[in-house]
C-alpha cells in the first residue's frame, strides 16, 4: 500500500497494490497491519455507503461530540472529496485538503476525527464507502456550510445539488465554540 501525505496533516491517502489479469483484478481495501505501519489506528465500528448523481454535494459535516474518524473509497464513478480542520485549537483551523476518488485510481483517503467532510459527484453517479471509528449519533450530527468564504474550498461545481440539511448549514464563524471539535 502506498501511502501519502496531504498538506494537511493527518489527512493520508492510501492507494492499494493491485493485482489483476485478463479476468478482473483484486486489491485490499483495508488492513490494520498495514495502516499501523503509517501510524494509523482506528477502530472502525460503522460503515456506509452512498449513491449519488453528477453534481450532488455532501457535506461538510461532522460530529461533535463523538467525533468521526472516516476512511472513504468509491466504488463506482468518481468524486472530488474533501476534508477541512475546523478545530479552532489545531495549527491548521480553518484549512482544506481534496483528493479525486473514483474506481480507477481505487484510492482511499482517511480523515481524522475532528475534521469535516464533504465530497461532490464529478461522474454521472457514484458510489461512495465510508468506514466511521464512532457511530453515528443524531444529537451529535453537525455541518458547515459548504460555500463557506472563510474555507474558501475551490469546488469544482458553482452550483451543486444539496440536501436542504446542507443547504441551511450554517457558517463555521456562526457555530458555538463548544459545538466545534477539539485537537486534543
Amino acid at each position: 500500500m502506498k501511502v501519502t501525505e496531504t498538506d494537511l496533516p493527518g489527512c493520508v491517502v492510501m492507494e492499494p497494490k493491485v493485482f489483476g489479469d485478463d479476468r478482473g483484478y483484486f486489491y485490499e481495501s483495508f488492513n490494520r497491519d498495514r495502516l499501523a505501519e503509517h501510524g494509523l489506528t482506528p477502530n472502525f465500528v460503522q460503515g456506509n455507503v452512498s449513491f449519488s448523481q453528477r453534481d450532488v454535494l455532501r457535506g461538510l459535516h461532522y460530529q461533535w461530540p463523538r467525533p468521526q474518524g472516516k476512511y472513504v473509497t468509491v466504488l463506482q464513478g468518481e468524486v472530488w472529496d474533501v476534508a477541512a480542520d475546523i478545530r479552532p485549537d489545531s495549527p491548521t483551523f480553518g484549512r482544506w485538503t481534496a483528493v479525486v476518488l473514483n474506481a480507477e485510481n481505487r484510492r482511499h483517503f482517511w480523515i481524522p476525527p475532528g475534521f469535516a467532510h464533504g465530497f461532490v459527484v464529478l461522474s454521472d453517479t457514484a458510489l461512495f464507502s465510508y468506514l466511521c471509528t464512532e457511530t453515528y449519533d443524531a444529537a451529535a450530527d453537525a455541518a458547515v456550510r459548504w460555500d463557506d468564504p472563510d474555507l474558501a474550498i475551490d469546488w469544482p461545481v458553482s452550483t451543486p445539488s444539496l440536501s436542504p440539511k446542507d443547504a441551511a448549514a450554517p457558517f463555521l464563524a456562526q457555530i458555538a465554540a463548544d459545538r466545534l471539535p477539539t485537537a486534543r
